[in-house]
């Protein structure tokens, strides 16, 4: 098959896969397989190669970037256990005060969803957000939006979220992770601006029952004392501050050329899987000044119970990546390059915004375009059409899919009834809200991703 049949034979293959997600409630990682499986027979791919296409597809997923998730979604699960998750919402309460209510739970949102999921982070955050909220009689609906908008976006952008770190390994940037994280905060900064504004401007038109006097929850204070003794807050700090570092310090050393045992060893604490060890270890230092050692087990293991679908999916989507590679469509696509150029950054945008409005997931959404898109080191990917080749691209690309992933966020999302539900919302007023705001998010982010790239690519 050749030509536009390719195309047309694309668009309802994802088209159908959407449908199998959202309608029949297929699990994507079935969908993904299944249309993988269909569309590599139907546009003629030799039969013999099939079972090597799909084999390649989806153990290059796990050898890329599958201890990196999981390593990643343990120290978040630890954070959230220890209660380390709630002391560094408190410290940047104490930084940027209780007389900006709206901000401090947006910023704390947006430091806690790094590492952890943000339908988690709201749960864990939620007690903090009404406690201030009967402290300072701030509109209740302008703080849920606010704290689901920070913890939405470093969900999307900045890892170790499981999301952004598969996008980046299966664009062939998941060893430029430093550059994804830094990227990934500056992006976050008009969306988390657009977000204050927004929530301030709809907290004055919608009201929640916790606005007329319902809310039955803790003051502040008591709230912290009911936790017990938190942890110290720079031990709290490390499991996500110490990868980082030792990231910055494989580039440092990589730039400089550093030479002799020096080196070898900054470029070994500055892999991800390296670094991200580096942070499991302080995690586990907070479970034993916790003295829940003994249930590290126990989290280890949900840990894998909830990081499990993610990596499959991944995986389902490199293999969906692997299908469209060798079945041609990306020649005729170079073939009409000229026309995809001016699309640009906003190709990955707008596919995966289609597959989040449509099925719900953000993380299906960013590890499915991820895998349609390809690697920036293949010449047969579409990253290589879009002429998006340079590590930075690959960057940009990574980013420009989250955004498209938090666009938009409604009934079908679990993040919408979390919101939703803890808030004290009706449904209609959470897509008066909530659903409205990640639309907002979704195009600041993308129009500022774009700007950028027209720098820096």
């Amino acid at each position: 098959m050749t030509g536009v049949g390719l195309i047309v034979t694309f668009v309802i293959a994802v088209a159908v896969m959407i449908i199998a997600i959202s309608k029949f409630k297929i699990h994507p990682f079935l969908a993904i397989m299944g249309i993988s499986l269909i569309l590599a027979i139907v546009v003629g791919l030799p039969l013999k190669d099939i079972p090597g296409t799909i084999g390649s597809g989806f153990s290059g997923t796990f050898t890329s970037i599958g201890i990196v998730i999981i390593l990643g979604a343990l120290i978040g699960s630890i954070l959230e256990k220890t209660g380390a998750a709630l002391k560094l919402a408190e410290m940047v309460v104490r930084i940027v005060g209780k007389k900006h209510p709206e901000l401090a739970v947006e910023i704390m949102g947006w430091v806690v969803s790094i590492p952890v999921f943000c339908d988690s982070g709201f749960v864990i955050l939620d007690p903090i957000r009404k406690a201030l909220q009967q402290k300072t009689k701030y509109s209740s609906v302008a703080m849920t939006v606010a704290l689901s908008a920070g913890l939405y976006v470093s969900h999307v952008f900045i890892p170790p979220t499981p999301g952004p770190i598969a996008a980046a390994g299966t664009l062939g940037v998941g060893t430029n992770l430093l550059a994804v994280i830094g990227m990934g905060a500056v992006v976050s900064i008009p969306c988390l601006i657009a977000a204050y504004f927004f929530a301030n401007a709809v907290g004055k038109k919608v009201k929640s029952s916790e606005d007329v006097g319902e809310s039955s929850g803790q003051s502040y204070d008591e709230l912290l004392k009911s936790f017990g003794e938190l942890p110290n807050g720079a031990l709290a700090l490390s499991p996500i501050i110490l990868p980082i570092i030792a990231m910055a310090m494989g580039s440092v050393s990589s730039v400089l050329k550093w030479g002799g045992n020096l080196g070898k060893i900054m470029a070994f604490i500055g892999t991800p899987i390296i670094a991200l060890t580096i942070g499991l270890l302080f995690a586990i230092i907070l479970l034993v000044k916790a003295g829940k050692t003994k249930d590290f087990y126990e989290i280890t293991n949900e840990c894998l119970k909830v990081v499990g679908p993610i990596l499959f999916v991944t995986a389902a989507g490199g293999v969906l990546g692997k299908v469209i590679a060798n079945a041609g469509f990306v020649g005729y696509m170079k073939e009409h390059a000229a026309v995809l150029s001016t699309v640009g950054i906003f190709f990955p945008f707008l596919i995966a915004a289609i597959i989040k409005s449509a099925q719900g997931s953000s993380t299906v959404a960013i590890t499915t375009t991820a895998g349609i898109m390809g690697s920036i080191a293949e010449s047969s990917s579409m990253m290589a059409v879009l002429g998006l080749t340079s590590p930075m691209a690959g960057v940009l690309t990574v980013l420009a899919i989250g955004a498209g992933a938090m666009t938009v966020s409604h009934a079908n999302d679990s993040y919408f009834w979390v919101v939703t539900n803890f808030g004290n919302l009706k449904a209609e007023d959470g897509y008066k809200t909530h659903t409205l705001n990640t639309l907002v998010m979704g195009v600041v982010g993308i129009i500022f991703i774009w700007i950028l790239s027209l720098f820096m690519i």
